[in-house]
């Protein structure tokens, strides 16, 4: 029998194992944090389907929020003398007679990824306000809001700020006085150049987040109004017809949608309306009636209904909807403009400031003189389906959370 002696390093590597064990069960490793699962936005609430509310600006001062899957009702402040609500899909940007613009927070949005989207949920919270009267055109991307001012000023702000409740501005884009849009797009901001002495824009111009001019799109747009985002571009409103601008890579293109007859000044698009994401853009055109632009297929359609106080579409395969000055909303079908559907809603005459909200399946008006807001099922031969009592005059509104 061969006897094995025990040597200190035999001894010393036993006793190293051992105390290792001894830590492994009696102390165990802290587990590293788990990482924020993708599309975490802190304190928000990310949910399975959109979040839509309303930003409704009565015409004594008072701010309000619906939220339209709960129905509760959040009081966002006061703001006297709303000249003008606008949205970028989350924030409301309301004109003030002060010569300011107040900024609320309706705490829903989406995140579009391109391939899948996320959609999102907070409180509702006053974020501020940004000198300037008279705002044109409120602009946004994940990154930058383009506040463009009547004076000619675009104010560029920080959207990842905002989004936390600061109010903080990047730069500003100095143009000559005009009244014109400013959209950021693919990693740039577009905006309206004008000749001096011109009221509206001549064309349009690429500008770096920093403000810097960097390029300019070689298509004029004479009298430039107007301005919307699709997923074929930005669409701006032209004298002549529509100038679409796409980009990529850092390199921008113009092509014009010239309108399919001669129009009159008063016939011309002033402003584009359609739901976020859509392709199909709805305006008016003048007293003659309504115009609607596949961006798609480059093509204008002119429906000759008469005059109408508010227009707006879900996008294509839908009706056109629009608000006569009797108060009756109505559906046409796109193609040939024939009335699909009928239904008396406010009372006439309607008053400025009545609009369309869209979305994917309801309709939402404003009606100041009952004081209330109409959910339409547009689908359903304009059924109402909800009808909401804010309190005051909802004189003004925007849909959020799109």
């Amino acid at each position: 029998m061969i006897a094995h002696s025990r040597t200190p390093l035999y001894r010393a590597t036993v006793l190293a194992a051992t105390a290792a064990v001894a830590v492994a069960c009696g102390a165990p490793a802290e587990e590293p944090a788990p990482e924020a699962p993708h599309g975490y936005v802190a304190g928000a609430e990310e949910t399975a389907e959109v979040q839509s509310r309303l930003v409704v600006a009565d015409a004594a001062g008072a701010v309000r929020v619906l939220d339209l899957a709960t129905e509760e009702v959040v009081e966002a402040g006061r703001v006297d003398g709303v000249g003008s609500v606008t949205g970028d899909g989350r924030h409301a940007y309301l004109a003030s007679d002060d010569g300011s613009v107040r900024i609320v927070d309706s705490g829903s949005w989406t995140v579009d990824h391109g391939d899948h989207t996320h959609y999102y949920r907070a409180a509702v919270r006053e974020v501020g306000s940004v000198p300037g009267a008279d705002p044109v055109a409120v602009h946004a991307d994940q990154a930058v809001t383009a506040l463009a001012l009547a004076d000619g000023t675009v104010a560029l702000l920080d959207r990842a700020r905002l989004d936390e409740g600061a109010v903080v501005e990047l730069a500003t884009i100095p143009r000559t006085p005009h009244r014109g849009p400013a959209v950021p797009y693919e990693g740039h901001v577009l905006a309206s150049v004008a000749e001096p002495g011109q009221q509206f824009g001549s064309g349009v111009a690429v500008h770096d987040r920093a403000g810097a001019p960097v390029a300019t799109i070689d298509e004029p747009c004479p009298a430039l109004e107007g301005a919307a985002v699709t997923r074929r571009g930005v669409v701006f409103g032209c004298a002549d017809g529509a100038l679409l601008v796409s980009g990529s890579d850092g390199a921008f293109a113009g092509e014009k949608i010239p309108y399919p007859q001669a129009v009159t000044a008063d016939e011309r698009v002033r402003e584009f309306r359609h739901r976020p994401g859509s392709a199909l853009l709805t305006a008016r055109a003048g007293e003659a009636g309504i115009w609607a632009l596949d961006v798609t297929a480059r093509t204008w359609t002119r429906h000759d209904t008469g005059p109408v106080a508010a227009v707006n579409s879900a996008g294509a395969g839908t009706a056109l909807l629009t608000l006569t000055a009797d108060g009756v909303l109505h559906a046409l079908d796109p193609a040939s403009g024939a009335e699909l559907a009928a239904t008396p809603l406010l009372t006439a005459p309607v008053a400025p400031g009545v609009r369309i909200e869209v979305d994917t399946s309801r309709a939402y008006v404003n009606d100041p003189a009952a004081g209330v807001i109409h959910e339409i099922d547009y689908a359903d031969a304009l059924r109402v389906a909800r009808t909401f009592d804010l309190g005051g005059t909802p004189s003004r509104m925007v849909e959020t959370g799109r």
